[in-house]
């Protein structure tokens, strides 16, 4: 029975790292903005450390413990944890980038720099560690070392959220109110779970869940919650309409209706000039919407008439 639930979490989790993936990438590709790099930056490395780090020990002690000693599994599961561990320090960084980028701070090589210095040597230590102190219980010391950085770089992603540079965050104050929580929340569901792992089975597999669906939360509602209006605008700087309407691949017939909607007229006023149905303009008008990362007519209409 276990076994199943082991492969039903292994799959879940495949699929939640192609979500978070994948609509990182649909937002790199909608804004070219190095913001949104970050972010799929962020995805890959976090997810990549999930399957190395994570899944790497549950498939070591599931699957191969019954034909090594126990000395072997506890070394292959180091190595495992090891090779996963850069991995997530990149994931951290990435995050950083992540977070100053949308509220509006620019990017400071020397705190990479510095960022890189102090947790791959920390990164050393640890390996150290592990490979020459016999009576440390590696377990517990990453255990501690996941749950303090994590808390750690997720307070500063809650902090640069909440107090953007006056004037310059890409997201609005709701946004804000919104995510700050939200991450803080992320936090607590993937580090508290680890305090009862491994002496009981359900928390480490909340602990799993938590990881994998937590950070898809960033592209889910980035995709899907918000309007991200700093960048939506600034796309429409120096274009001419047509740049404009093949850069957002808006089609001949969203073309019409656009200018349409920006002449005044309802929808149905459209519908009666462009002899189609109403549904039909509807139907245009919500793609538009979701091309131009938009949410309303207004919204829109200022979009265009920046090209003006």
């Amino acid at each position: 029975m276990l076994r199943y639930l082991v492969y039903s979490m292994f799959i879940v989790s495949i699929a939640l790292a192609a979500v978070g993936i994948i609509l990182s990438t649909r937002l790199k590709s909608r804004f070219r903005s190095e913001i949104f790099s970050s972010l799929l930056y962020f995805e890959v490395f976090i997810y990549t450390f999930g399957f190395y780090g994570i899944w790497g020990q549950v498939i070591i002690k599931e699957f191969l413990s019954p034909f090594i000693s126990q000395e072997q599994v506890s070394r292959f599961s180091d190595i495992s944890i090891l090779m996963g561990l850069p991995f997530l320090v990149f994931a951290w960084l990435m995050l950083i980038r992540f977070v100053s980028g949308l509220s509006g701070r620019k990017k400071n090589n020397l705190f990479v720099s510095l960022f890189l210095f102090f947790n791959f040597s920390l990164l050393f230590l640890i390996g150290y560690l592990i490979t020459h102190e016999n009576n440390l219980n590696h377990s517990a010391l990453i255990k501690k070392y996941y749950i303090i950085m994590n808390l750690a770089y997720s307070f500063a992603a809650v902090y640069l959220i909440h107090i953007p540079l006056k004037g310059r965050p890409v997201i609005h104050d709701y946004d804000r109110k919104i995510i700050a929580p939200a991450l803080f929340m992320i936090m607590i569901l993937q580090c508290l779970p680890l305090i009862f792992y491994p002496s009981l089975i359900w928390p480490g597999i909340i602990f799993i869940l938590a990881f994998f669906a937590g950070n898809t939360f960033l592209p889910v509602y980035l995709n899907y919650g918000t309007l991200i209006t700093a960048l939506t605008e600034d796309t429409g700087y120096d274009l001419t309409y047509e740049q404009f309407f093949k850069k957002f691949g808006i089609s001949p017939r969203e073309t019409d209706i656009v200018y349409e909607i920006c002449n005044g007229l309802s929808n149905k006023e459209i519908s009666d000039k462009l002899f189609i149905s109403l549904q039909t303009v509807k139907d245009h008008t919500h793609r538009i919407y979701f091309k131009t990362n938009v949410k309303n007519r207004v919204q829109l209409i200022n979009l265009v008439r920046e090209l003006k």
